[in-house]
Formats: structure tokens, C-alpha cells, sequence
């Protein structure tokens, strides 16, 4: 079997997490894990192997020393999908020939078991070729990361137990973009070192019920609509990081003029700088402050009814520099409203800032520029959330980086419909993690 078939069989299993664990189906999870030893004898033969919360996996790989272990992550669970809106199956795992070449159809496919399955593989095909690491590499494999990240809590604090404190972790992350920063061209490998804060809040109008033909002057959904509208009306103040002013610095040294001379002066023009930021497009506007938008209504159950309480939850990512506290802050401000309830829920602070010198940094840069010869890393602020914030406790370098070339396109496909890799870049994939693997 070629990798990509190994691939294409993972993909397969709907390993779909969710919050709601009853509706759960554990048996593809079950099955996931079953597989793999088939899929990747080499890597079973020669790691130990621990089932973690239930279905999260931690991998030993044993190398000459324990003093300076690796820690490679992914996770295996997967968003919903529905078969209505896909032009292939979200779970079909097809072939399909594009612009650019042979894609593969799936959900998952970028977020994250193309990590996941490339890490598996690097790690195959290194065993192979009589590969000893120089120190322990550790493979975290959470199972609910699209959730919780309660498998990741889990592996974190058995590894702390053990007194085992990574050297270096790389997770899911940024990727290899080009066409983001104005006067750049070429490749651009962006890597997280660090992370937005994450916290769901939940704003609750609780009122008096009754017949849907005798409504109140402002019902309870109009009042959360209105607190819907105002905080939509209210963007967070927008700010540089340390990091995303050396992101400027970095890439500006490669951009063309009259560009190099705004991005490389930046104690003249971070005012434009800034304002340009926010007006570029969503990904770099997100870049500078905190986010917030409903993503979740819920009102009456019947069609008759006035609703008793009136819901919406807002999906909140909170800027580094902020705190989740002056976020909750501004959200209520902003409403004016005391009858609307704000409610923080599992709320988590961004995390910190890896450092961009030393011998981690200069260990993944060489290993993405072997990979993509010509590339420009560069550090940047990671806007989702990833397993890697729990880890941050237990190690102080955590990089966010998966090693796919990615189109404006697929970017815009995960967790969304039709997400999909080009098989040439997952297989490059594989080649980066190969390439780290025997650096470290």
C-alpha cells in the first residue's frame, strides 16, 4: 500500500468529535486506532504505544538521550460534515485532478490528519532507513482537539508526571502561503509562535413567555438581537505584537520597494501600518486585535411560543496582549444592556510567545527550508486554537507549523465544504517531518 492510499484509509473513518459525548461514535475512533498498527508496522514494532483519555495516543520513540526530547503533535478528530454541499463525498476520500494537480477530497484532509497521517509516515520511512533519533521524540495524537482538548490535557499531564519536558514541539499550524503580504512574492512559511486566547461566551435574555400573538414591545429575542447588532457594531481596538511587528520586519526585508521602506521604518509608520491591516482582508484585520462573532442562536421551541430564554454564543479569540477578562469586558460594554446575561465558558488565556532565536527556532527553520527552498520564515500569531496552548506549560519552545502548501482556497475550506490537499504538497509534507526528525 503507498502512502497515500495509508492516507486515503484514515480518511475514511468519520472520526467526528463533539461536544455533546453521547452522540459520539466511538466505534470509528475505535476503528482508527485498530488500523494503525496495520497501516504503520514499523512504527508499532519500534515506539511504545499508550491509549490516553480514552482514545488520544502518546508514542515514545527512544533515542541515544532523554535530555532534550521532540515532541511532534496532530490530532485525528475531524468537523461535521454533510454530504449535501460537498461536490465529493466528505468522506469518500477521492482523487480528484485540479488546476494544480492530483487533490485529495476529505474532510480532514488539511485539518489534521494530513499532519497526522505525515507525521506516521515520516516516521515509517525513517525506521526504514535505520534512523536512531540523538534524543526521545515524542508523537501526541489528541482525539478531541475540535472540542475540548481533553485527550491533550490528559497527555500534558502524564508527561509532567514523568518529568518529561520537551525541548521542542510542533503542531498544526501556519503553512507555506504566498500573495498575503503586499510587495512580497514568493513563498512564505508563517509559523505560530503563539496563539490566540479562546473562550465561547454566551449571552442569555431571560424573560416572561406567553402566545406569539400578544408579543411584548421588545421580545427577548429582539433584546438579544439588538446586543447582537451592537457588538457587531463594535470592533476591539486594533494593536501590534512583538511578533507581529517582526513578522513586518521580516518579510519587509523582502518586499519591494515602496513597500520595504513602509514595513522596515516601522517607528514612522506603524499608525499606517496598522490602519492597512485592517482593511487588507479578514486574516490580517484578525492579526491585530480580538475577534468575536455569534456563531450559535437558540430561542423558542415552537413556531407559537415567545421564547423564555433567548441564547447566542459568541466564539471569541482573544488577542495576545488582551486577557479574556477585558474581552468579557468589552463585549458587555458594548451591548448596554444589563437584562442581557454575559457568561464566559471555558475560557483560555493567548498563549505565550516562543522565541523567534536559538537553537529550536534555527532546528525548524532549517527543516522548513530544506523542504521549501526560497521560503521566508517568518514567526506570526496563530488565530485559532490548537492542542499546542495546553502543552505550553511543560515546554517553552511550541511552534505551530503544518508543513502544506496552502491557496487562499483551501485555506477557506477547513472546517468549512470541499476541504481538500494536492497530494504533491502532502507528500513535501512527509519531507519536512523526515527532515526534522533527523535534525533533532
Amino acid at each position: 500500500m503507498t502512502p497515500v492510499e495509508r492516507f486515503r484509509a484514515l480518511l475514511r473513518i468519520p472520526t467526528i468529535s463533539r461536544l455533546d459525548l453521547a452522540t459520539v461514535d466511538w466505534g470509528q475512533f475505535d476503528r482508527l486506532i485498530s488500523l494503525l498498527p496495520e497501516l504503520y508496522p514499523a512504527v508499532h514494532r519500534t515506539l511504545t504505544r499508550e491509549i490516553v483519555a480514552g482514545h488520544s495516543l502518546l508514542y515514545r520513540w527512544a533515542g541515544r538521550s532523554t535530555l532534550a526530547p521532540t515532541l511532534l503533535l496532530a490530532h485525528y478528530d475531524v468537523v461535521a460534515a454533510s454530504d449535501e454541499r460537498w461536490d465529493h463525498p466528505p468522506f469518500g476520500a477521492e482523487l480528484v485532478e485540479g488546476p494544480d494537480g492530483t487533490e485529495l477530497w476529505a474532510r480532514g484532509a488539511i485539518d489534521d490528519k494530513g499532519a497526522f497521517a505525515s507525521i506516521l509516515e515520516a516516521v515509517e520511512s525513517c525506521i526504514a532507513d535505520g534512523v536512531v533519533p540523538e534524543n526521545d521524540i515524542y508523537l501526541s495524537f489528541g482525539h478531541d482537539e475540535e472540542t475540548v482538548g481533553s485527550g491533550a490535557q490528559a497527555i500534558v499531564a502524564l508527561l509532567e508526571s514523568r518529568g518529561v519536558r520537551p525541548a521542542l514541539l510542533v503542531d498544526e499550524g501556519g503553512a507555506v502561503v504566498e500573495g498575503i503580504f503586499p510587495g512580497v512574492d514568493g513563498q512564505i512559511a508563517v509559523v505560530g509562535v503563539s496563539e490566540k486566547g479562546i473562550t465561547s461566551v454566551e449571552l442569555t435574555v431571560v424573560q416572561d413567555g406567553g402566545h406569539a400573538s400578544t408579543p411584548p414591545r421588545l421580545s427577548a429575542t429582539a433584546r438579544l438581537a439588538r446586543a447582537i447588532v451592537r457588538l457587531d457594531a463594535s470592533s476591539f481596538r486594533a494593536r501590534f505584537s512583538p511578533t507581529n511587528l517582526e513578522m513586518i520586519r521580516t518579510l519587509g526585508s523582502r518586499a519591494r520597494q515602496p513597500y520595504r521602506w513602509l514595513f522596515t521604518n516601522q517607528w514612522l509608520t506603524r499608525g499606517i501600518l496598522l490602519a492597512l491591516f485592517s482593511r487588507l482582508g479578514d486574516e490580517t484585520r484578525a492579526m491585530v486585535r480580538t475577534t468575536a462573532v455569534v456563531t450559535r442562536l437558540s430561542g423558542s421551541d415552537a413556531d407559537n411560543a415567545l421564547a423564555e430564554t433567548a441564547t447566542a454564543t459568541v466564539n471569541m479569540r482573544v488577542a495576545v496582549g488582551s486577557t479574556v477578562a477585558e474581552s468579557v469586558e468589552h463585549i458587555r460594554r458594548a451591548i448596554r444592556d444589563d437584562r442581557v446575561t454575559v457568561t464566559a465558558r471555558n475560557p483560555s488565556e493567548p498563549s505565550p510567545i516562543s522565541p523567534t532565536t536559538g537553537a529550536q527556532w534555527e532546528l525548524l527553520r532549517g527543516a522548513i527550508e530544506s523542504t521549501y527552498p526560497g521560503a521566508i520564515v517568518t514567526p506570526y500569531i496563530q488565530l485559532g486554537a490548537s492542542d499546542s496552548r495546553h502543552f505550553t506549560r511543560i515546554c517553552d519552545a511550541v511552534y505551530r507549523f503544518t508543513p502544506f502548501e496552502m491557496s487562499l482556497a483551501e485555506r477557506g475550506a477547513l472546517h468549512a465544504v470541499n476541504e481538500r490537499i494536492r497530494v504533491a504538497t502532502w507528500l513535501r509534507g512527509i519531507e519536512f517531518y523526515r527532515a526534522l526528525i533527523r535534525a533533532v
